[in-house]
């Protein structure tokens, strides 16, 4: 297993997986900032990986002379390989864990997450030692599986920003929805979405649906009406929608 490893990029996804990898017994070189000198940024280690947004990877990989034993990979998850050019050993590896900050990034990192890879099999190796699985993305569907991660991410803490706004019109708080939350992914992971599925428009219940929509501000709709059709599309009838 490579033992040496360097990062190009301080941000939050860098900053964590230097903090893992440091607690797994990998050799961790100082992280290489914006502005440093990126040219030989491949020598002398086992691993280097672009920690950067995505549209800098391919100017950050352009930058760093090749070095042909070097492992060199980029942590997005919805772009190929090719950005990686002119590098021959090249990889991706994305970690399906938020990592809002350093610390708890590098701790979700080390405790069995699912790291979405392609390219170099070496990769498996570096998985391998974070403790974590490994989940083969063909390079043809990153677009969709990024989409996917991002919906079971993003767009989830998206909606509960919806329910603290709602929750506060009614004088409550945002904690008093989470747990509700929580047991409906865990019921999720137990018996699937459309098993999972309760309330209204599980029921067909138009009713109670239209009294939400009368209820909610206007800038709220557009939202729960994709949503509330999201929802009915999970059972098996489904031919009516919210307008």
């Amino acid at each position: 297993m490579a033992a040496t490893v360097r990062l190009v990029g301080a941000g939050r996804a860098g900053s964590s997986l230097a903090g893992a990898l440091s607690q797994a017994g990998w050799e961790v070189q100082p992280i290489l900032r914006r502005g440093d000198d990126l040219r030989k940024a491949a020598v002398a280690v086992d691993v280097l990986f672009i920690a950067t947004d995505d549209l800098s990877i391919p100017i950050v990989a352009a930058e760093i002379e090749p070095v042909p034993s070097t492992l060199v990979v980029h942590l997005s998850g919805a772009l190929g390989l090719d950005v990686l050019h002119p590098h021959p050993r090249r990889a991706s590896m994305h970690p399906l864990v938020p990592l809002p900050d350093p610390a708890t990034g590098a701790a979700r990192l080390l405790g069995g997450a699912n790291f979405a890879v392609s390219g170099d099999e070496s990769i498996d190796a570096v998985v391998n030692s974070l403790n974590g699985r490994i989940v083969r993305v063909d390079p043809d569907s990153r677009v969709l599986y990024h989409a996917a991660a991002c919906i079971a991410a993003n767009h989830v803490v998206a909606l509960l920003g919806q329910v603290e706004r709602v929750a506060k019109l009614a004088g409550l708080r945002l904690e008093d929805f989470l747990d509700l939350s929580r047991m409906a992914i865990e019921d999720v992971a137990r018996v699937g979405p459309a098993a999972a599925l309760t309330g209204p428009a599980a029921r067909r219940d138009w009713d109670t649906i239209n009294k939400h929509r009368k209820a909610l501000p206007s800038a709220e709709l557009p939202f729960y009406d994709a949503l509330v059709n999201l929802a009915v599309g999970l059972t098996p009838s489904y031919d009516e929608e919210v307008r």
